[in-house]
C-alpha cells in the first residue's frame, strides 16, 4: 500500500467530483441496510457511526436504531436530564437530525436544540453539557452530535456524548452498537417513533442559545484583552462548516479585527480545493484543502480554519504558511503551560502515540507529566474533566485545553479555541506560531515528521488493527536497532489498534483509519529528512510483510 497524490490535488473541485445531493438524500430514506452485511451494520469507530447513504451504510434505519439505543442506554443509566443535540452542514446531517427528533420525543426525552435549528459545532455541545452538569448529582445532561467531521460531502455521521461531555468510551459504544444492530435485525420493531410534526408541536423540544452561551464564555479560556491591545489582523475560513455563524458573533462580542474569508454554506462544498486523493475533504490540517486561506496568508498576522463540525483546527501564518499539526500542538502546549498560572501544578500533557516527539521534549522541559494514549479523544476526557490534564491533543489537529482558571472547558475536541489561542500567543509573544516553532527547534532540536495515507480495504484494515509484535521480523529500522515494538499505549495500556516501532532517533506507527477506508502510516526522524524517508520506506516494507503473513 502506498499513497498516491491525485494530479488534481489542491485544485478547485470540478463539477464531476461534486456530490449529487438529491440522490444522496433520497437514498437516506429509501435504501434499507442489510444487517447480515458487515459494511451495512452500525459500527462505532473512533468517533461514532459513519457511512454513505448510497452504500446503505448511513441511512434512516441506522439513525432510528442508534437513537433508540441511546434512549435505552439513558434509561438503563438513569440519565434523565436534557439531551443537547446539534448537526453540521453535511447533506445527510439535517435529515438525520429530523429522524433523531422523532425517536427522542417518542421516548420522552427532553431535547435542547439550537435556535432556528442553527448548525451547531461539536465543542458547543460538549461545553453546554459540562455547563449544565456542573455541581449537579441528578438531572444530568448528555448529547448527540450529527457529523462525519471533516469527511467527504457524501458521508453522514452520528455520535453520542455522555454526561462527561466527551466522546463515549468503548464500553458505551459497544453497548449501543450491539443494541442498534439488534434493532436493525428486528426491522426496527423495537423503535419508538412519532411524526416530525408531532415532535415539534409538543413541549419536549426546547430552543437553546448555543451560540450565545459558547461565545459569551470564551473569555474564560482566551485572553481577548491582549489580542485587542495588539491590534492584530485576523482571518478565518469556516470551510462551510457548523461554526460559520459563530465567527461573526465572536468578532462582535470580543471586538476583534477578524475577516471571514468565506461565509458560504453548500452541501456540495464546491468552494473547497481537492485533498491529496482528489476527494473533497474539509480538513484544515491538509495543505491541499487549505489553498484558499494559504493564498491570503500575507493579509493577516495570523489566520485559521476549522473543519465541518469545528472540532479541528488549522493555523496559517505569514512566516510558515500552514503549520503542520504537530508543530502547532507543540507551541500551544509550550505557551499554555507557561502562561496559565492558575492551572494545577501537576496538570499533565495528553498526546496520542502518533504525535510528535517534540511534544515529549516540550513536556520534559516544562516539568510536566506526559500521558500518551491511542488515537481517539475519548482517552483525554477524564483527565480534562478532572484537571489532571491541562491539554489533550491529537496529531490530526484535534485538541482541547482547560479554561484559564483550570476548570474544564470542553471534553471533546474544540477547533475554535486553538485557533483563537494562535492569536493570543501572537499578540503576547510578538511572534507568530511559526516563529515560535522555530524557537523550539533551536532550543530542543529539530524533528522531521510525515504521514502517508492510502486506500485500504476493510479486510486490510482489520489485519492491520490486529498486528502484534511477533509479526514484525525486522530487528533494525533505518540503520538503528529497534528498541520497542508497541501495540499498547504507554500512558494507559490501551490497545493502539495497530503498532508503533521505536528506535533511538526515530519511530513509525501504522494504523487503519476509524472513519474511512484508508490506512495511515506515521513516521518521525530526530535526525534529518533523508533519515525520515528511509524510515518511511522500511516501515512500508515491515507493515506489508506483516500483513502478508497475517
Amino acid at each position: 500500500m502506498s499513497a498516491r497524490i491525485d494530479p488534481a490535488a489542491g485544485q478547485p473541485a470540478p463539477p464531476d467530483r461534486l456530490v449529487d445531493v438529491p440522490r444522496l438524500v433520497s437514498a437516506y430514506y429509501t435504501e434499507q441496510p442489510d444487517p447480515s452485511d458487515p459494511a451495512q451494520r452500525v459500527a462505532f469507530g473512533t468517533s461514532g457511526h459513519r457511512g454513505v447513504s448510497t452504500l446503505a451504510s448511513f441511512n434512516e434505519a441506522h439513525v432510528l436504531a442508534i437513537t433508540q439505543a441511546i434512549c435505552d442506554y439513558r434509561r438503563a443509566q438513569s440519565i434523565d436530564g436534557p439531551l443537547y443535540i446539534g448537526f453540521d452542514t453535511h447533506a445527510l446531517s439535517a435529515p438525520a437530525y429530523a429522524s433523531a427528533l422523532e425517536v427522542l420525543v417518542a421516548n420522552g426525552v427532553h431535547v435542547r436544540s439550537a435556535r432556528n435549528e442553527e448548525y451547531t459545532p461539536t465543542p458547543a455541545i460538549s461545553h453546554a453539557i459540562l455547563r449544565h452538569n456542573a455541581g449537579r448529582a441528578a438531572g444530568l445532561a448528555d448529547g448527540i452530535v450529527i457529523t462525519p467531521s471533516h469527511n467527504p460531502p457524501d458521508n453522514g455521521g452520528f455520535k453520542y456524548n455522555p454526561t462527561d461531555g466527551g466522546p463515549a468510551d468503548t464500553a458505551v459504544t459497544a453497548w449501543m452498537e450491539k443494541r442498534a444492530n439488534e434493532l436493525l435485525e428486528q426491522r426496527l420493531g423495537g423503535v419508538r417513533r412519532v411524526t416530525l410534526r408531532a415532535a415539534r408541536s409538543g413541549s419536549l423540544i426546547e430552543s437553546f442559545d448555543f451560540i450565545g452561551q459558547y461565545v459569551g464564555d470564551l473569555d474564560r479560556v482566551i485572553d481577548f484583552e491582549v489580542i485587542r491591545a495588539a491590534g492584530l489582523r485576523l482571518g478565518v475560513d469556516p470551510l462551510g462548516g457548523a461554526g460559520v455563524h459563530y465567527w461573526p458573533r465572536i468578532s462582535q462580542v470580543h471586538r476583534l479585527d477578524l475577516a471571514i474569508v468565506n461565509e458560504s454554506v453548500d452541501p456540495t462544498f464546491r468552494f473547497m480545493t481537492l485533498d491529496w486523493d482528489g476527494k473533497i475533504r474539509m480538513d484544515p490540517s491538509s495543505p491541499y484543502a487549505m489553498q484558499r486561506l494559504l493564498a491570503l496568508k500575507s493579509r493577516f498576522d495570523v489566520a485559521f480554519a476549522c473543519d465541518t463540525d469545528h472540532d479541528r483546527h488549522g493555523i496559517v501564518t505569514p512566516s510558515a504558511g500552514l503549520l503542520p499539526a504537530n508543530h502547532y500542538l507543540s507551541v500551544a502546549i509550550d505557551y499554555l503551560f507557561r502562561h496559565r498560572n492558575e492551572w494545577r501544578a501537576d496538570a499533565g500533557v495528553g498526546k496520542t502515540v502518533v504525535s510528535s516527539a517534540m511534544i515529549d521534549r516540550v513536556a520534559q522541559r516544562l516539568g510536566r507529566r506526559l500521558y500518551e494514549v491511542p488515537v481517539g479523544f475519548k482517552w483525554f476526557v477524564a483527565g480534562l474533566r478532572s484537571g489532571e490534564l491541562g491539554f489533550g491533543g491529537e496529531e490530526s489537529a484535534g485538541a482541547s485545553f482547560a479554561a484559564r482558571d483550570g476548570s474544564a472547558w470542553s471534553t471533546d475536541k474544540d477547533g475554535i479555541i486553538p485557533a483563537l489561542l494562535a492569536a493570543e500567543m501572537t499578540a503576547r509573544e510578538r511572534r507568530d506560531p511559526g516563529d515560535a516553532y522555530r524557537g523550539l527547534e533551536r532550543d530542543l532540536g529539530p524533528t522531521f515528521t510525515d504521514r502517508l495515507e492510502a486506500a485500504a480495504t476493510p479486510a486490510q484494515k482489520r489485519r492491520l488493527g490486529r498486528l502484534d509484535r511477533a509479526q514484525v521480523q525486522s530487528t533494525e529500522l533505518a540503520g538503528e536497532p529497534i528498541e520497542a515494538i508497541l501495540t499498547h499505549a504507554p500512558g494507559n495500556g490501551a490497545p493502539i489498534g495497530g503498532l508503533k516501532v521505536v528506535t533511538r532517533n526515530g519511530w513509525f506507527a501504522a494504523r487503519p483509519s476509524g472513519t474511512e477506508d484508508i490506512y495511515k502510516l506515521y513516521a518521525e526522524s530526530l535526525r534529518d529528512a533523508t533519515h525520515l524517508r528511509q524510515i518511511l520506506r522500511e516501515a512500508q516494507l515491515i507493515v506489508d510483510a506483516a500483513l502478508a503473513g497475517g
